[in-house]
C-alpha cells in the first residue's frame, strides 16, 4: 500500500526532495512556506511556491534552483532603462506568473485558490499548500539593520552579520486548513532539508501548525539540511549561528525535537546519532545529497521503504 505523504518544503532546498517523493507516490502534499514572498514592481512573488510548481512541472531552472529555465529577461533589461532596480532576477515567462496571481489576488482570490489554479495551468497533480492564506514576512536583523530576507539575502548577498530572524505576522497567522487536514491525514510528515530557519522556520511559528506536528510527532520524519557543520547550500549555518543554534545534525534535532521524532542525517554524521538518540529522536543515516534525479529517488525510497513508523 503506498503511503500518504506530506511535505513541510521551502523552495531550493526542498524541491529536489519533494521532486523525488513525487516519483514515488501520488499521494502527496507539498505545504509551502510563505514568509519569502516579497512585492517587486508592484507584483506578489512567491519564490517557494513557485519554484515547487515549477519544479512540479518540469521547468524549474535545474542549474539555479529556482526560476524557469531558459526564460529571457527583456522586461527586466526595461526596467533598467527605466532606472528601476533589477536585483531579484526574475524573467519575463516568471513574471507572468508573478502579475496573473496580483491580478487575481486584487479581484479577491486568496493564495490558496490561486496555487491550485496554477496547478493546474501547469498540470501539476500534486496538492500544493500555502502554509496559511495571511501574510508572514521573514525579516533579518543585521548589524546595518533589518531587511526583508529576499534583500538580505539577493540584495546584499547575505554579506552583513546576522543578529536576528524575526517572522512578522506568523503569530497571529491562521494556518490554512488544508495543511492541517494535510498533516492530520498523512501516513508520514516530512520536514524537507530547507533552510531551518528561513524555510520551515516561518511555517513552525503558525501556532495552529505547531500544534498539529506536536500531536502527530510519531509520524514526523526531518531530513538534515546539513553535513557536519556546513549546509548544502546558502546561509543556514549563519542563521543558526546568530540564533544560537549549533550548526550540526544535533543542533537541528534540538531545535525540531518537539515536532519531531525521526531524523535523516548523513552517514558522514554517524557520531551524532547516540546524541540524537539521547533527544528521543529515532536516527537512520545515509546519503542525503542530492545531485541529480537518481539520487532524489533514492533518497525518497529510502523514507518510503527503509523507515517504520
Amino acid at each position: 500500500m503506498k503511503k500518504r505523504v506530506t511535505i513541510l518544503a521551502g523552495g531550493t532546498g526542498s524541491i529536489k526532495l519533494v521532486r523525488g517523493l513525487a516519483s514515488q507516490t501520488n499521494d502527496i502534499s507539498v505545504i509551502c512556506n510563505v514568509g519569502d514572498n516579497y512585492w517587486l514592481y508592484g507584483l506578489y512573488v512567491c519564490p517557494d511556491i513557485d519554484t515547487i510548481v515549477y519544479g512540479l512541472a518540469d521547468l524549474l531552472d535545474y542549474d539555479r534552483g529556482w526560476g524557469i529555465k531558459k526564460d529571457t529577461y527583456n522586461f527586466l533589461r526595461q526596467m533598467e532603462i527605466f532606472g528601476e532596480e533589477t536585483w531579484l532576477r526574475i524573467g519575463d515567462r516568471d513574471t507572468a506568473t508573478h502579475l496573473i496571481r496580483t491580478n487575481m489576488l486584487k479581484n479577491g482570490k486568496n493564495l490558496s485558490y490561486i496555487t491550485k489554479w496554477m496547478c493546474e495551468k501547469f498540470a501539476v497533480s500534486v496538492n500544493v499548500i500555502p502554509v496559511t492564506d495571511n501574510n508572514i514576512e521573514t525579516r533579518i536583523s543585521t548589524n546595518k539593520g533589518e531587511l526583508h530576507l529576499q534583500e538580505f539575502w539577493v540584495k546584499y548577498r547575505g554579506k552583513d552579520k546576522v543578529e536576528g530572524i524575526q517572522y512578522i505576522g506568523a503569530d497571529k497567522a491562521r494556518p490554512n486548513p488544508e495543511a492541517i487536514n494535510a498533516i492530520h491525514d498523512a501516513d508520514i510528515v516530512v520536514i524537507a532539508p530547507g533552510n531551518p530557519l528561513t524555510s520551515i522556520g516561518p511555517m513552525l511559528q503558525i501556532k495552529g501548525i505547531r500544534k498539529e506536528l506536536l500531536k502527530l510527532k510519531k509520524k514526523v520524519i526531518a531530513v538534515s539540511p546539513l553535513i557536519g557543520n556546513k549546509a548544502f547550500s546558502g546561509p543556514a549555518a549563519k542563521y543558526m549561528e546568530a540564533a544560537g543554534i549549533e550548526v550540526s545534525a544535533y543542533g537541528l534535532a534540538k531545535m525540531y525535537s518537539d515536532v519531531c521524532s525521526n531524523l535523516i542525517i548523513d552517514a558522514h554524521d554517524k557520531n551524532l546519532i547516540n546524541s540524537i538518540k539521547n533527544l528521543d529522536i529515532s536516527v537512520y543515516d545515509t546519503k542525503i545529497t542530492m545531485n541529480d534525479k537518481k539520487d532524489e529517488q533514492v533518497l525518497a525510497s529510502f523514507i518510503l521503504k527503509q523507515i517504520r513508523i
